[in-house]
């Protein structure tokens, strides 16, 4: 894989770091006064999901990774496996549940995201930002629940819990952001 100088960081950039695949959220280049210059990376582990901070001096080699995105559409769950066509080729694209983590209870059938291979490996199924899904088992709507700032948690069709206005009821169809498990609104109102 080609090397790069840490001055060449950017966003988004997949590099090897401590042998785990990381991608580049954010970075700073840092020249203080009298020391050297360095470079400030924020990265997110591609494994693990969680995000570290790093320090490169301006000489480190980093070495980039090459990435490739290819559209895919959630087909079905096989056991532990996740199955996803490819939508250019229509092949049957295999990934085990651990490497989706939190983002498995929002595949539903049909669902278009996006995979990311590395040395012939899917590293990463990027999600769309917002998906629609059904809500299964929520309360009863309240009375006066057009104007009340209380939310109440609703179960969706996949699982997922996430919390709603009080005026959802169930059967109706609720856009979640797949960011951080928000409410984002009703879908077609």
């Amino acid at each position: 894989m080609p090397m790069i100088s840490a001055t060449e960081i950017r966003n988004g950039i997949i590099i090897k770091f401590n042998n785990e695949l990381h991608e580049v959220v954010d970075y700073t280049h840092v020249a203080p006064g009298n020391w050297r210059a360095m470079v400030q990376a924020k990265m997110r582990n591609l494994k693990t999901n969680k995000t570290t901070e790093n320090r490169f001096s301006s000489s480190d080699k980093v070495e980039h990774m090459m990435v490739e995105g290819i559209p895919a559409q959630f087909s079905y769950k096989k056991g532990n496996e996740f199955v996803f066509m490819n939508s250019e080729n229509y092949e049957e694209i295999h990934v085990d549940k651990e490497l989706l983590g939190t983002k498995a209870p929002y595949l539903i059938g049909g669902l278009e995201v996006t995979l990311y291979y590395c040395e012939g490996s899917v590293i990463e199924v990027r999600l769309p930002v917002t998906v629609d899904l059904k809500i299964t088992q929520t309360d009863p709507p309240m009375k006066t629940a057009t104007i009340t700032n209380v939310n109440k948690p609703a179960t969706l069709e996949t699982g997922l819990i996430v919390n709603v206005p009080p005026f959802i009821e169930i059967g109706e169809v609720i856009k979640v952001d797949t960011r951080d498990n928000s409410y984002v609104g009703r879908v077609g109102k």
